[in-house]
C-alpha cells in the first residue's frame, strides 16, 4: 500500500502511524482497498522539497507537498470501475516537508496530526487525478479531502 522514506530528517513512528491510518482510509472510500497499488512517501526538509520541485517543475521555491502522480484520472476510474483488483503498480508519489507541516499547523491554529493528514489526503487526490486549479475542481477535491478527515475524526479546529 505504500512505503516511507526520510530524507535528511529523522524517522518517527508517530508520523508513520498517522500517514498509515490516513492512507487506509483514502483507499476505502475510493474503493483501492483491494488494489495492489503502492504509494511511496518521502518526508523531508523545505531544502530538499525545494530541489526537488526546481528539478521536477522548474519551480525554485519551497512547498509543504508534492505530488507526482502515475496515472490519468480516467486510467484509475478504469481500475476502480473493472474492479481491476489484481492490478499492481505504483499510484504515484508524495514529497511531504515536515518542518513546513509543523510551521502550518501553528499558523493554523491545529494540530500537526490534523496538518500530516490532510497533506496526504490532499496529495492523495492529486495521485487519483484530482486538482484544484479551476473553482468546480477545487470544490470536488476539498470535499472528497474533508470527507476523509471527518471520517478519520480529524476536523478543523
Amino acid at each position: 500500500m505504500h512505503k516511507i522514506e526520510y530524507l535528511e530528517i529523522e524517522p518517527n513512528s508517530n508520523y508513520e502511524k498517522i500517514i498509515s491510518k490516513v492512507l487506509e482510509k483514502c483507499f476505502e472510500i475510493e474503493n483501492l482497498s483491494k488494489n495492489s497499488l503502492l504509494v511511496s512517501i518521502v518526508l523531508t526538509t523545505p531544502d530538499n522539497i525545494r530541489r526537488i520541485n526546481k528539478e521536477y517543475r522548474n519551480i525554485d521555491k519551497s512547498t509543504d507537498v508534492l505530488s507526482f502522480p502515475m496515472f490519468e484520472k480516467s486510467e484509475i476510474e478504469e481500475f476502480i470501475k473493472n474492479k481491476d483488483l489484481e492490478h499492481s503498480d505504483i499510484l504515484g508519489d508524495m514529497v511531504i516537508s515536515i518542518p513546513q507541516v509543523q510551521l502550518q499547523a501553528k499558523e493554523y491554529g491545529h494540530s500537526f496530526e490534523r496538518e500530516l493528514s490532510y497533506m496526504v489526503v490532499h496529495s492523495f487526490y492529486h495521485l487519483m487525478g484530482y486538482d484544484h486549479m479551476k473553482e468546480e475542481e477545487k470544490k470536488i477535491m476539498r470535499q472528497k479531502e474533508e470527507n476523509i478527515l471527518s471520517k478519520l475524526g480529524i476536523e478543523r479546529k
